[in-house]
């Protein structure tokens, strides 16, 4: 299989460490940037380099796309690649926002058997899903709520880029990072109908908002919480999910930068009852490696081998996500 990547900055760089280190039949030839590429390491003696997106979009022997682009120019690249025939895997978020979203995916409605991946990789640390296996299991029993709070901090710098302008980012921290919180709360609970939001600027005064604070409700009655932040001094990642019967709790989240310290699940059974549970009933695993990146990878290539729907980070996905979005925003 032959890919192109467009975009060849951190997440660039990332997706070819990430198919590289798969082996089998997965080849990047093309690498679209337009200014000289960081190598980080990497040999790029074997892979063509092109200063203009559509010299890989006309390549009739590139297979499929990895889109790691400005959120500003992903809906235009997006709807190219399908519109050629070409497989695309494209970093969140999925558009600046629903509508752009709902053009892509009516391009990828009119290009049968071509496959569209959103990229949100926190669904496939090993946390999360050993986190969503117990809560299928049912022996924790149904969920009561869910809290979650993802923050980082950032320097002056940041408001000279593109990220800091609503034109070009379509949203600020909420739209950057905190959208991964909500897709894990959609993991692990399914939709949400309701949402109350305040989006503010308490600090840095930029075009686009440094705090969501944000709850959600579905029609079973469970209510999730989310707080995304760019005012958090200490990196933070924390998902709290406490069911009828128990509790599922992960701190720390495995990430290149790792900012955010080491990726903790803590679980407790038969914790409902009072007092409550103490610190060594608690069952606990540390992980160490992240395999996400591997992981969603994996999928999207097996997706387009085996000629079968993208499980997760499909354009349904994205729609319910981007829908909570659009609505959170409107409460600003």
């Amino acid at each position: 299989m032959n890919i192109g990547i467009i975009g060849f900055g951190v997440m660039g760089r990332t997706r070819l460490k990430t198919i590289n280190s798969l082996g089998g039949n997965y080849r990047v030839a093309m690498i679209s940037e337009t200014v000289k590429p960081d190598t980080d390491g990497m040999n790029l003696d074997n892979i063509r380099l092109t200063g203009d997106y559509n010299d890989i979009l006309t390549n009739k022997d590139i297979d499929a796309v990895f889109v790691c682009t400005p959120n500003y120019l992903t809906k235009e690249i997006v709807v190219k690649a399908l519109k050629n025939g070409k497989h695309v895997f494209s970093e969140k978020p999925p558009g600046r926002n629903l509508d752009e979203l709902n053009e892509m995916v009516a391009e990828e409605k009119n290009s049968p058997g071509v496959k569209l991946m959103f990229g949100f990789n926190h669904r496939h640390h090993d946390s999360m899903i050993y986190a969503k296996k117990l809560i299928d299991s049912k022996k924790y029993g149904e969920i009561l709520w869910i809290r979650g709070r993802y923050g980082k901090s950032v320097n002056a710098d940041f408001t000279h880029t593109w990220r800091a302008k609503k034109e070009f980012a379509g949203g600020g921290i909420f739209l950057d990072q905190g959208i991964h919180m909500l897709d894990l709360f959609l993991m692990m609970a399914g939709e949400f109908d309701e949402v109350k939001a305040f989006v503010s600027n308490l600090y840095w005064h930029l075009d686009v908002e440094d705090n969501v604070f944000a709850i959600f409700r579905n029609r079973k009655g469970q209510v999730a919480q989310l707080h995304s932040t760019m005012t958090q001094w200490r990196h933070l990642f924390s998902l709290e999910i406490f069911l009828e019967k128990g509790h599922i709790v992960i701190n720390g989240l495995l990430t290149n930068s790792g900012a955010y310290g080491k990726e903790e699940l803590s679980a407790s059974f038969n914790a409902a009852a009072g007092p409550g549970v103490s610190w060594d009933r608690e069952e606990r695993i540390i992980y160490s490696i992240n395999t996400s990146w591997a992981g969603e990878t994996k999928m999207f290539f097996e997706s387009i081998e085996k000629n079968m729907p993208v499980p997760v980070g499909n354009s349904s996905d994205a729609q319910k996500l981007m829908r909570l979005v659009d609505m959170i925003y409107k409460e600003k």
